[in-house]
């Protein structure tokens, strides 16, 4: 791991600014806490309860960050530790915690592989580290070893097609520039981008973008040592090989089949994932949720009255007047273009969602009765959940 250790050492990923915390807070999945809470406690999660979490290679630390952030404007207690290979990228993660005024962090230097020996956590954040280790089963075996019973871990994977034209790049790269310094590496890797004719598959593919960000971009894509992608059948079956169940990927339908293809009769679930990943073809990551083997269904259902959805943005008017005017929501994601259509009839229980109410008082504002209303809300929640644009949870705003 010396190699990667050096490279993180160099050029710190992503590159942050301290600064830049007074202008903004950087958000995504997983570890938003009411996205947690969807995908690993049915929506239904105590908060009064602190919550104990590892954040296992935080790099400049964007996961930390919207994890401690995200729990403090919502006043609940929290203890998280912070583990990862370089010290310089802890440096710019202690310093956007610093700039915050965050509490409760405790930061370490070392491998995620050491997970075990820091306790047992609620939940465990992992984003960007597990397919860069010269063993992945490892690391996702010892993060497994670190979950507390009832826990869930938040995960980004590297996805292969997606990602094309990179893995030839990192191989030429690596033979080329073999035993140089990082900067060394780095200045004579973009020289020769400059020459790649316009038909290379690196250039040929948008969905890639790191490179042109920073110098930290440009190294951790195409001059990273340990780097390997997962298919995703390949990672369901890597996460039951190490204890581990999937509880959902963050934006589930991009592995819907069904919205791609017909589904041959008797097809596993798996595969159909693994042909909608190929199918779609624009992948370059996985994000989604773990739990342990055997836990059970941990995802929010909305039968349940007493859940509380939140709208992903929190704009539900806007979403609520384009429903009521029946213009389609346009989503993109991951290369995809989607039009979501939803009955206008559903716009004012979209407009109820403001992060407090239950399903049962948006139910008892919309005057139907009570299948009236579950048919029309089973609308919203399969149009708008697949595409991570609707959650529960009893995280209130």
């Amino acid at each position: 791991m010396s190699g990667v250790r050096d490279q993180y050492e160099a050029y710190p990923y992503p590159a942050r600014d301290p600064a830049d915390e007074a202008a903004r807070l950087i958000t995504g999945s997983p570890s938003d806490p009411r996205e947690m809470d969807h995908f690993l406690w049915q929506g239904r999660r105590d908060w009064s309860r602190p919550l104990r979490a590892l954040v296992a290679g935080g790099g400049t630390g964007d996961g930390l960050i919207q994890l401690a952030q995200k729990l403090a404007w919502a006043g609940v207690a929290c203890d998280i530790t912070y583990v990862d290979l370089s010290g310089a990228a802890r440096a710019v993660a202690e310093a956007r915690a610093a700039a915050r005024g965050l509490q409760g962090i405790t930061f370490v230097t070392g491998s995620l592989l050491e997970a075990p020996g820091l306790g047992r956590f609620d939940y465990i954040d992992c984003c960007g580290v597990l397919h860069h280790l010269p063993d992945p089963a490892e690391g996702f075996a010892a993060l497994r070893a670190a979950l507390a019973p009832g826990g869930g871990m938040g995960f980004m994977v590297y996805a292969p097609h997606g990602r094309s034209g990179v893995y030839p790049l990192q191989e030429a790269f690596g033979a080329l520039f073999e035993g140089l310094a990082p900067h060394q590496r780095l200045a004579r890797a973009r020289a020769v981008m400059a020459k790649l004719p316009a038909g290379h598959p690196f250039r040929r593919n948008p969905n890639l973008g790191d490179h042109l960000a920073s110098d930290a971009g440009f190294y951790d894509l195409l001059l990273h040592s340990q780097d390997r992608a997962f298919a995703v059948e390949e990672l369901l079956a890597l996460l039951a090989a190490t204890g581990w169940a999937l509880a959902g990927f963050a934006q589930g339908g991009l592995y819907d089949l069904a919205r791609l293809a017909e589904v041959p009769e008797g097809m596993e679930a798996a595969r159909a994932m693994g042909l909608a990943e190929r199918l779609r073809g624009t992948l370059k990551v996985h994000v989604g949720y773990a739990v342990a083997a055997g836990a059970g269904d941990s995802i929010a259902r909305p039968a349940d009255r007493a859940l509380v959805p939140h709208l992903a943005g929190g704009a539900a008017a806007r979403v609520a007047q384009a429903v009521a005017s029946g213009q389609p929501l346009p989503v993109k994601l991951a290369g995809t273009r989607e039009a979501l259509v939803l009955p206008r009839k559903a716009a004012p229980l979209i407009a109820a969602i403001d992060g407090r109410r239950a399903l049962g008082a948006i139910e008892a504002r919309s005057g139907l009765d009570r299948i009236g209303f579950g048919a029309l809300w089973a609308a919203v929640d399969r149009t708008l959940t697949p595409w991570g644009l609707l959650h529960y949870s009893g995280l209130r705003a």
